[in-house]
């Protein structure tokens, strides 16, 4: 064999031995890094702030709170804020007539029902629609409790015309007490349509006593108050007429005779403490209906007021003929779609107690 060849042959011999060494070095090593990392393995225990997953049943919706009322905006005129049930006519807030009062005239319609037992004193004596049924029912319970036909209206709505001839009669004189003997034009009740004046035929003298005292104590069930009594004289500058009845609702007429308060303090309590966005005054009347009430003031700078107004329930709206909107929702008289209403409200939703109470309730 020549020499060179065996010469490479000895290259090559050398070489693969060189391979395989290199081999197996570089497997000794990874062998001996895979045995150090298995055995410094640990079981890690579960974290104590993940909680194990638990298997439970899906949760049922839960019913809608029928107590909870949810409002939506109504967009009402400004100027309505002069007209309503709840309107404050007084030396101080003069009453702005349109001309256009749904008024009935008493006689008629008591000939018409064939009602005898009370008279009015002219036949053309006229009050608001809405007035005539809670008076006529009234003085029936009346009649059917005293067996008494002496009841006679003797003052009822008045145009300003008219009540500017009663003033000049007595040509702006007050009495000894100061007390004025007649209103300003303007500034009677009786231009509203919502009051009425009592007298009876044996006396002529209707002073709330005797069998009529029943009347002064329970008109607030029929909707109405006794205007001015002589607790309240300095603040409604009005001599005491228990025969003076001014119609405001049952829900009104009940909080302000149990609270006794006259209409000024009624409309300046609800202005100061019971705002839409406050707090909301709960009422419950003696046959056991609730109802919802709270102020909203008058957009003045704009021909419309957004007002807050019940969805699903019976509402009513009246100005306070000064700056702003009372809102009574009656809690008991649920409606179908509800009455028409905008976009909802801001903070819609408020809890409203239909415990029978007269107490204030917190709305949330």
């Amino acid at each position: 064999m020549p020499k060179d060849i065996n010469k490479e042959k000895s290259i090559d011999r050398a070489r693969n031995l060189t391979q395989l060494a290199i081999c197996v070095v570089i497997l000794g090593f990874a062998g001996y890094n895979v045995y150090n990392a298995y055995s410094s393995m640990k079981t890690v225990p579960s974290s104590s702030y993940v909680a194990e997953p638990e298997t439970t049943e899906p949760a049922e919706l839960a019913e809608p709170d029928p107590d909870k009322t949810v409002f939506t905006y109504a967009d009402i005129p400004t100027k309505d804020k002069f007209f309503g049930e709840l309107i404050l006519v007084n030396n101080d807030n003069e009453y702005f007539s349109l001309g256009d009062e749904d008024l009935v005239n008493i006689a008629d319609m008591n000939d018409e029902r064939g009602i005898d037992y009370f008279t009015v004193a002219e036949n053309t004596y006229t009050i608001l629609r809405p007035v005539y049924d809670p008076m006529v029912k009234m003085i029936e319970d009346f009649y059917k409790l005293y067996n008494n036909d002496t009841l006679q209206i003797y003052g009822s709505y008045r145009s300003k015309a008219y009540q500017q001839e009663i003033y000049d009669r007595y040509n702006g004189e007050t009495d000894e007490d100061g007390f004025p003997r007649a209103a300003v034009p303007g500034k009677s009740e009786h231009e509203t349509g919502y009051a009425f004046d009592f007298t009876e035929t044996t006396d002529l003298d209707y002073q709330g006593q005797g069998d009529f005292k029943w009347i002064n104590d329970n008109c607030y069930k029929y909707g109405f108050i006794v205007r001015y009594t002589e607790e309240k004289e300095k603040i409604t500058q009005i001599r005491s007429e228990p025969w003076h009845f001014r119609y405001v609702g049952v829900a009104h007429a009940t909080y302000m005779t149990k609270t006794d308060l006259c209409l000024e303090e009624y409309i300046d309590l609800l202005r100061d403490q019971y705002k839409y966005e406050d707090k909301h005054l709960v009422i419950t009347d003696d046959d056991g209906n609730t109802y919802e009430i709270f102020y909203v003031p008058s957009d003045d700078g704009s021909e419309t007021t957004q007002v807050p107004v019940p969805s699903g329930y019976r509402y009513d709206i009246s100005g306070n003929n000064s700056d702003g909107f009372i809102v009574t929702v009656h809690k008991d008289e649920k409606t179908e779609l509800g009455q028409e209403t905008a976009e909802p409200a801001t903070e819609a939703t408020t809890e409203a107690s239909t415990e029978p109470t007269s107490e204030d309730t917190e709305t949330e």
